[in-house]
């Protein structure tokens, strides 16, 4: 048994040295307490990347299919009242939504930003007070209401009891209003009165679109929009203007859910027209993304980069609509970031990594200042040293 004590205590690699040889210098305490700070500072920073997760980023081709895409915006438009200013949405795949109301706030406003009003429609509801029946003459009490639509009808049984009503049955004929007075709806409530009160307010809009995941566009412009000859036009006539300022404020645009870290590089940006007519458009590139924290949790969501261009009312023989024009296009590569901690034997292993590096230079230092003051301690006794 001791024998075989003998041999295990022969296999120590760190042999002891009786205190009475030890000799302890003041260079020798000064290296001691430096290393030690230095340990403990290493450590500290250590101990932070351990508790907090780091995120791993990559690059991988995008398989999905038939996904959706939602586009948040938040845009203000100092001077275009909210009676006359709509929204289009269209992609390459033929798709169109044209002059979309549902999930969308309209806030009308003053020329300091306050908000006048609220609202979800467009101009408001009729006031009845004998109005023009389709059959020309006018309402009877016995009767119910069922108001002309001026060749527009659809049906036989097609009824347009609002200004609203025949405006979208012209804009589906691809028909434009160019003079409402002349409608017995809109004269009665008072359209083109209504957007002469407005005249010189701004518009708030804000909302979100659910569109296909293919290339295309959205689109804020006066008027509503329809299909003539394949080319897509506003009807502008209806409401009598020479000119449309489309500066406007972007507050808040994303393509898809929060994620941390994520920069929308629209948000806040603001423009303003300095010519009487014209286009602005924005170049978007959308990048897929998806974002997985610590927990699991993973967010699909999506990055954009943009560029920017001003088109005059003129373009070629055609005239420009005038607005603010979102076209966007979907990159084939998809980021994914993954949040994950540092295991901790990584962690253990930066720890003595520190503690032996730290030790072992301040070891070293400490041997050649010993060595040096003790081989300059020597000459200067024999005499040599000058």
């Amino acid at each position: 048994m001791d024998s075989f004590i003998s041999k295990i205590r022969s296999l120590d690699a760190y042999p002891k040295i009786n205190e009475d040889f030890y000799s302890r210098t003041l260079s020798g305490g000064v290296i001691t307490l430096a290393s030690s700070i230095i340990m403990t500072l290493l450590f500290i920073s250590e101990l932070r990347l351990y508790l907090h997760a780091a995120t791993e980023t990559k690059l991988v081709v995008d398989t999905s299919r038939g996904e959706t895409l939602r586009i948040n915006f938040d845009i203000t438009f100092p001077a275009i009242p909210c009676s006359i200013l709509s929204v289009d949405a269209m992609d390459i795949s033929g798709e169109q939504h044209l002059d979309i109301r549902h999930d969308i706030i309209k806030k009308r406003i003053d020329v300091l930003g306050n908000v006048i009003e609220t609202r979800k429609e467009g101009i408001g509801s009729p006031t009845i007070d004998r109005p023009l029946q389709r059959h020309g003459g006018r309402l009877e009490h016995n009767e119910t209401y069922c108001g002309s639509c001026y060749g527009a009808e659809g049906s036989d049984d097609h009824c347009c009891n609002t200004c609203e009503d025949v405006r979208e049955a012209y804009r589906k004929k691809g028909w434009a209003l160019t003079n409402p007075d002349e409608i017995d709806q809109c004269k009665r409530e008072g359209f083109l009165e209504k957007i002469k009160e407005e005249e010189g307010e701004g518009c708030n809009m804000y909302g979100f679109l659910e569109v296909n995941k293919v290339a295309g566009n959205f689109h804020f412009a006066p008027g509503k929009s329809f299909q003539q000859s394949n080319v897509h036009v506003h009807d502008l006539l209806t409401f009598q203007k020479d000119s449309y300022n489309i500066s406007h404020n972007v507050n808040r645009l994303t393509y898809g859910e929060y994620f941390p870290g994520v920069v929308n590089p629209l948000d806040g940006v603001t423009w303003t027209q300095e010519t009487p007519h014209g286009m602005y458009q924005y170049f978007i590139k959308v990048v897929p993304t998806v974002y997985t924290d610590v927990s699991g949790h993973t967010i699909q969501s999506n990055q954009f980069s943009v560029t920017e261009h001003f088109k005059g009312a003129d373009f070629g023989r055609f005239q420009s609509i005038p607005g603010v024009f979102f076209f966007y296009d979907l990159s084939p590569i998809k980021v994914t970031f993954t949040e994950q901690h540092v295991s901790f034997l990584h962690f253990l292993t930066n720890v003595c990594a520190i503690v032996g590096g730290v030790f072992t230079v301040s070891g070293i230092l400490d041997s050649f200042i010993y060595h040096g003051q003790k081989a300059i301690k020597k000459k200067m006794e024999l005499g040599k040293f000058s």
